[in-house]
C-alpha cells in the first residue's frame, strides 16, 4: 500500500514537474522565494493593527511568533527523523525532473507549504470577521507551496502534509491566544 501510495506520488510530482517551460521558471524562481512575498507579509501586519486594538495586535503578533517556533522546530524534527530524500536528490526520480535548485537538507514534509498555510490561517482567523475577503489570503501559500513542486524539492504529499500540519497549528495557536487572552482579561478585571 504504501508502496504505491509512493509510486503515485513520484508520477503526480513528475507530471506536475514537466508541466513546466523555460518561460515560466523565472517566475517560479522567484515565487519560491521567501523575500518575494515580504510586500504581503507587510500588508498582514497592517491589517492586524488597523482592524484590532493595539493590545489585541500586539497579541496576535507574539501568538504568530510563537506559532512559527513551533512549526518550525517540529518541521525541522519531522525532517530529521522521517530522512526522505527531496526529488532532486533521489537518483530513481532525478533524471525525470525538470531541475532549477537543489537543496540538501530533507523532504518531509514541507516547511514552506507548513508556514505559509499556518500564517495565512492564522491571520484568517484573526481577520475573517472584519475582513470580507480574507479567505483570498489563501492564495498565496497554494502559489508558494505549488513552486516546490515545480521546481522539483518536494512531493507532492510533503507539501499536502505541510499544508495540513500548518492549519493545525495554527487552529491550535488561535484557539490558545483566545484561552490566555480571556484568562489575562478575566485576571486584569478582579484587580
Amino acid at each position: 500500500m504504501l508502496k504505491r501510495i509512493t509510486e503515485y506520488d513520484t508520477d503526480l510530482l513528475i507530471y506536475l514537474n514537466n508541466l513546466g517551460s523555460e518561460h515560466q521558471d523565472l517566475f517560479w524562481l522567484l515565487v519560491t522565494r521567501i523575500i518575494f512575498w515580504i510586500p504581503l507579509y507587510i500588508f498582514f501586519f497592517y491589517l492586524v493593527f488597523r482592524k484590532n486594538s493595539r493590545r489585541e495586535a500586539f497579541r496576535v503578533v507574539y501568538t504568530l511568533v510563537a506559532m512559527l517556533a513551533a512549526t518550525f522546530g517540529l518541521t525541522q524534527l519531522v525532517k530529521n527523523f522521517v530522512l526522505r530524500a527531496r526529488p532532486v536528490n533521489n537518483e530513481r526520480v532525478f533524471e525525470s525532473l525538470r531541475v532549477m535548485i537543489q537543496p540538501v537538507d530533507y523532504s518531509f514534509f514541507s516547511g514552506h507549504a507548513c508556514n505559509s498555510f499556518a500564517i495565512t490561517t492564522l491571520f484568517y482567523l484573526f481577520l475573517r470577521k472584519k475582513i470580507p475577503f480574507a479567505w483570498t489570503f489563501y492564495l498565496w501559500p497554494c502559489i508558494f507551496s505549488y513552486s516546490r513542486i515545480y521546481l522539483g524539492v518536494h512531493f507532492p504529499s510533503d507539501v499536502f502534509v505541510g499544508a495540513i500540519v500548518g492549519i493545525t497549528m495554527a487552529i491550535f495557536f488561535y484557539w490558545l491566544h483566545k484561552m490566555l487572552t480571556i484568562r489575562i482579561d478575566k485576571k486584569n478585571l478582579q484587580a
